[in-house]
């Protein structure tokens, strides 16, 4: 902690502040305040109610009225500030007509408990009354989603996806970037550049052709027509194929000598030494398979199997989006790919400045 504090408030100017560290610190405090702004904007409005996101002005924090309960009405009243006779007092309102609100006092008992006599009423113009209000957060935008909309169903499913798609991902990738990369055979490169090629290719050419070969192969609505499709991806076998290039063929050489398998030398010593571009790869493909929405939506047609970005769509009502419960679930979403990346940015970073042969 020590060190981050130390690189974080270091001057360029010893031990005075230069103008190029104000304009420095000026352009990456507007950096993240572009990055995760936003993203902070969202976690906050996840909590606040549909009324409350609709408001305008809008505000930053969830705002909720704050009520008493009184003795004689079955429900809760509602608190506002109003000056009364120059004195600022809070005020419970018992009804509203038209322009006017009637309220009493809570703190002075009534008479008759629910029937304020006229002497107990205080008439107020409702514009001269001002709510008093709390920070709240409405945690039922997290709650009704899981009896109402099946989102634990999305979500295990979504989970489901993401893991077998990510594992065999990986598995297929990396056997083809290994081949690739330390086999030396006729038309290597010739593969490799028509693998590349295939990146060219629009998804919305090859939607129809997927689609047929999957209902031929009756993976049409199931969770594995989803999965089976975008296994074998070219960034990915481009991304493992030039950091295995950078792998000593004298690690592969050594291993075939001492009686390795092919086999074993890709588990044992090539895996191995490309856990950082695996720990990348594994990050694409989570944001890639977690975030799928058009796929997903065409194989499948079952609710009890849809992926949590198709099951997102239940959240539209009728005649209006209830941005509330989306919001929630959007914060929710993105908890799974923050996850991974705090898990693999270990990988990440340490293989920024080494290669495949550890000193």
């Amino acid at each position: 902690m020590e060190t981050i504090r130390n690189f974080l408030i270091r001057k360029r100017g010893g031990s005075r502040v230069d103008l190029t560290d104000f304009l420095t610190y000026l352009y990456l405090g507007a950096g993240t305040l572009v990055m995760f702004g936003p993203v902070v904007w969202v976690a906050i409005s996840s909590f606040k109610t549909q009324a409350q996101l609709i408001e305008f002005p809008p505000r930053f924090l969830p705002y909720a009225q704050e009520t008493i309960e009184i003795a004689g009405y079955d429900e809760p009243l509602p608190l506002f500030l109003v000056t009364v006779n120059g004195e600022e007092r809070e005020l419970a309102q018992v009804r509203r007509v038209g322009i006017e609100a009637q309220m009493i006092d809570p703190e002075i008992p009534l008479a008759k408990p629910g029937r304020p006599s006229q002497d107990e009423v205080i008439k107020v113009n409702i514009d001269d009354r001002k709510k008093v209000e709390k920070v709240k957060l409405a945690l039922e935008n997290y709650e009704d989603p899981l009896e109402k909309f099946k989102f634990a169903t999305y979500l295990k499913n979504s989970v489901i996806v993401t893991t077998v798609a990510t594992i065999i991902t990986l598995i297929i990738n990396s056997m083809a970037a290994f081949a690739l990369s330390k086999y030396k055979f006729f038309g290597r490169d010739a593969i490799f550049v028509t693998i590349i090629a295939t990146l060219m290719i629009p998804i919305s050419v090859i939607l129809v052709p997927v689609f047929l070969v999957i209902t031929r192969l009756n993976m049409n609505n199931t969770l594995w027509g989803v999965i089976i499709p975008g296994a074998a991806t070219p960034t990915g076998v481009f991304l493992l194929r030039q950091y295995m290039l950078t792998i000593p063929d004298d690690l592969v050489d050594a291993a075939r000598i001492d009686g390795a398998s092919e086999w074993r030398i890709y588990w044992q010593i090539i895996l191995p030494l490309a856990c950082p571009a695996l720990a990348v790869l594994a990050i694409f493909s989570v944001m890639w398979r977690w975030n799928d929405f058009l796929w997903p939506l065409i194989v499948l047609s079952r609710s009890e199997l849809f992926t949590l970005q198709v099951g997102l769509n239940a959240f539209q009502g009728e005649l209006q989006i209830q941005w509330h419960y989306v919001l929630a679930m959007t914060v929710l979403t993105l908890l799974p790919v923050t996850m991974v990346f705090a898990f693999l940015q270990h990988f990440i970073t340490s293989g920024i400045a080494t290669t495949g042969m550890k000193g």
